[in-house]
């Protein structure tokens, strides 16, 4: 279906409905009923379900979905290096493929960069390796690998690439490259962003108990497995908070107790970071429609979705 719209008075086709909020708003329940409301299809916008095997973590919640089709979740195996502008790519694949059936694309995350990626309508540059910057780049130590990257992008906001020398040095040469190829439009999208929003406090209890709940249900089990699997300690840091804690738990470096305080207060601080940069999106043009999660959401979503089709 087509879901039409009006911006400043101009009825507009919206052929994107997006489902953000920070970690454990209630964002995946939500797109998931909108999906089914509206003859959708979701695709994930978060940076770690694209992973199999990483299911309690990165909290897929697969059981909510039911007959609603999912895309970009369990695409590939946790070694490969996904990335943003991996994700454009399949997300536009997904887009169009949803589109020709007919149905309404639901795109639902929290990951900014890939929300980014699809609503501010830049396409990212493909980098080939660049042997000679290699080459210039193998001479730095690794604290002047990360000056040259903030040097080349001062708005740099993905700072795990700033732990790890590997990944320093394919940042710059992305980085590098974007700079001296400007991206080019992406195909014209028209989203109807909604958002969901929680009084801090409220927000901080629903936090603290999914990862009880993450916790009772396996989630040192899973990352276990992961490394038992092949992914190495190191690796694992960059797959997110739960996998990065819970590595260091297994590896005798923190107790139960500690694992669930300081990753408790981790996942607070990520979604402050969450919200900081939902605002930083509305300050540059980003119009998103706020839910109360306290409240209705479903409904208040669904009213917004009515009055904007018919004020069409």
């Amino acid at each position: 279906m087509t879901v039409t719209a009006t911006s400043s008075g101009t009825p507009t086709d919206i052929d994107l409905l997006v489902v953000l909020g920070p970690t454990a708003s209630g964002k995946t329940r939500l797109g998931v009923e909108l999906a089914r409301r509206l003859d959708g299809e979701v695709i994930s916008a978060d940076s770690r379900q694209v992973y199999r095997g990483m299911d309690i973590g990165s909290g897929k919640d697969l059981t909510e979905y039911g007959e609603v089709p999912y895309h970009l979740i369990d695409i590939v195996d946790p070694a490969y290096e996904f990335n943003v502008f991996e994700f454009q790519c399949r997300f536009l694949e997904a887009f169009d493929h949803i589109r020709q059936r007919g149905r309404l694309p639901v795109m639902v995350g929290g990951t900014g960069m890939y929300l980014d990626a699809v609503l501010r309508g830049y396409l990212l540059v493909k980098v080939p390796e660049n042997p000679v910057l290699r080459r210039e780049l193998a001479t730095f130590p690794s604290e002047g690998l990360a000056e040259r990257l903030r040097e080349i992008n001062p708005r740099l906001h993905n700072t795990t690439d700033l732990l790890d020398r590997e990944r320093l040095v394919r940042a710059i040469e992305i980085a590098t490259c974007e700079r001296d190829h400007p991206p080019e439009p992406l195909p014209e999208i028209r989203p109807l962003i909604l958002g969901i929003r929680w009084e801090r406090s409220a927000l901080r209890q629903r936090i603290t108990g999914r990862l009880r709940e993450r916790l009772d249900h396996g989630l040192i089990d899973e990352v276990a497995r992961l490394h038992a699997e092949g992914i190495p300690w190191e690796k694992l840091e960059f797959y997110g908070l739960e996998y990065r804690f819970v590595a260091k738990h297994l590896q005798g470096e923190l107790n139960l107790n500690d694992l669930f305080q300081k990753l408790n207060s981790a996942i607070h601080d990520f979604a402050k970071r969450q919200d900081t940069w939902f605002r930083r999106m509305e300050r540059n043009g980003t119009v998103i429609h706020w839910l109360d999660g306290a409240g209705e959401p479903l409904a208040e979503a669904m009213e917004i979705v009515s009055r904007e089709r018919h004020e069409s």
